[in-house]
């Protein structure tokens, strides 16, 4: 939508500006409405440009009418030349890169960015996801977790350099998630960090539209609004003045990321090591995908630019393409783990922002009826329009991507337990396994209650046992590593089975 204008005009004005959009239906319950109620809803209605108001209407209902474009035509996979990997690296690469990401971090160029503007609903929970506890035996919650690798990359970096280096923690919410996640940093101290380093900012919201281009009231007195998309990131960067901040901080790197990966590694230094010494503007963590039809999107090129193909917009028989070795031709899949440059990220915000895409994205919109009842459909009734964070990628002069390995970092939190996957169970489990890992790789042995060692093969999944449970603080390892950790490896870590 464009920009926010300030409230202004009477009821009568507003009344016949909204007729003029199309809209005239929000004023329907005007009369049953409370002196304070109508002044907050012409405050909402205040903000929206009205021709803005209309196209995006229009435009959404004719987008979700639209059949999913396919791309098989003119597809290709990423040139190995701009591939990076964990995997398939030798262990002297892997090593530079590292040690340029902790300079860059030591020397304070480098920051993180977190997405957390949208809700929990298919989680089930009223709260950012953030502040979900997946049941871990610390009972540390994903916003916790991270703080705590945030203060363990810093201290890497401080010990390695002799430096006091400083990881700004930039954490873009929206109306739903900005005022709890503030309140939760505030109660339990910033988990350690300094507050002035970070810096919450609010994305913009959008109404959501029915197919035939109406928008949706909430209430009697209230739009349904929805939070942008993360694509939304680039217009609150200005809105907010993030890129100034970063500029003043001397931040030069930004690690952008998802709050729902509770492997994700912060200011990962290999990750800001490679891209930093390929001269990268722009670069994507990916993992393979596990099978063809796998619904993730793919890192690839279309007509020779590098883009995210949705699956849906490829075939079938495309998505199961495999190379010589057997390995699927795209398998890049995309986990929503970025790197930009401050100037990039500038560029874009300046001439590229007016053309990211729009997204359609059918939801279930709670609404109230022409009667004036509330009602919660059981079945999509609306359109939610997005911008997505990886949509910027063909304007990169020199993109990237890293292959990961999905054990390691890619876990996300999606669902309710119930679901086949992506739920704090499976979530749960992906932390403790790699943490039994990490312990056995130093040197220790997991015993079960009664002292007897747990072979390797034993699952760590949170499910029913057998299973042990193995939780390693942030605090005390970042990404396994043991050199500032050396207790761990002398000592046999003595776990329970579940």
């Amino acid at each position: 939508m464009p920009p926010h204008r300030s409230a202004r005009g009477s009821s009568g004005s507003q009344h016949q500006h909204k007729c003029d959009a199309g809209q005239s239906h929000v004023l329907q319950f005007w009369p049953e409405l409370s002196k304070e109620e109508r002044a907050r809803f012409l405050l909402e209605l205040s903000q929206l440009d009205l021709k803005g108001l209309q196209d995006h209407c229009d435009g959404a209902a004719k987008a979700a009418a639209s059949p999913s474009t396919k791309l098989d035509g003119n597809i290709e996979p990423v040139l190995p030349e701009f591939i990076g990997s964990t995997q398939k690296s030798d262990t002297n690469t892997l090593a530079s890169w590292e040690s340029e990401g902790i300079l860059q971090i030591s020397q304070n160029r480098v920051g993180v960015l977190l997405l957390a503007g949208g809700q929990g609903t298919r989680l089930g929970v009223q709260y950012p996801k953030g502040m979900y506890d997946v049941g871990l035996p610390s009972g540390k919650t994903l916003y916790q977790i991270q703080a705590e690798r945030i203060h363990k990359i810093q201290e890497l970096a401080d010990l390695k350099h002799g430096s006091k280096c400083t990881v700004p923690w930039y954490i873009m919410t929206s109306e739903f998630t900005l005022d709890p996640t503030e309140k939760f940093f505030k109660e339990h101290h910033y988990f350690g960090l300094e507050p002035s380093n970070v810096i919450m900012f609010e994305q913009r919201m959008i109404p959501a539209v029915t197919f035939d281009g109406k928008v949706i009231l909430q209430s009697k007195g209230k739009i349904a609004m929805a939070p942008d998309g993360n694509g939304g990131l680039y217009r609150a960067l200005v809105d907010n003045k993030v890129l100034e901040d970063m500029e003043r901080r001397g931040v030069e790197y930004l690690h952008v990321y998802c709050v729902d990966n509770i492997l994700v590694k912060m200011a990962d230094p290999v990750f800001i090591g490679f891209c930093v010494s390929k001269g990268a503007d722009c670069g994507a963590k990916v993992v393979e995908k596990r099978h063809p039809s796998e619904p993730v999107g793919v890192v690839c090129r279309v007509g020779g630019v590098h883009q995210v193909v949705e699956y849906s917009e490829i075939q079938p028989e495309t998505a199961k393409l495999r190379g010589p070795g057997g390995e699927l031709v795209y398998s890049a899949g995309n986990i929503c783990n970025h790197f930009f440059t401050r100037a990039f990220l500038h560029e874009v915000a300046q001439k590229f922002e007016v053309q990211l895409k729009q997204h359609v994205a059918i939801k279930k919109v709670p609404f109230v009826d022409g009667c004036g009842n509330q009602v919660k459909p059981d079945k999509p009734n609306g359109i939610k329009m997005e911008k997505f964070v990886f949509d910027v990628f063909p304007f990169s002069r020199n993109f990237v991507v890293f292959e990961v390995v999905r054990e390691d970092e890619f876990s996300p939190l999606k669902n309710a337990d119930g679901a086949a996957m992506d739920t704090p169970t499976t979530a749960r489990a992906s932390l403790l396994a790699q943490h039994s890992r990490w312990a056995r790789a130093a040197g220790a042995a997991l015993l079960d209650q009664h002292g007897n060692t747990l072979p390797p093969t034993a699952r760590v999944t949170g499910e029913s046992s057998p299973s042990a449970q193995c939780e390693i603080s942030p605090l005390v390892s970042y990404f396994g590593e043991v050199r500032t950790s050396s207790r761990l490896c002398s000592q046999t870590i003595r776990e329970r089975i579940l």
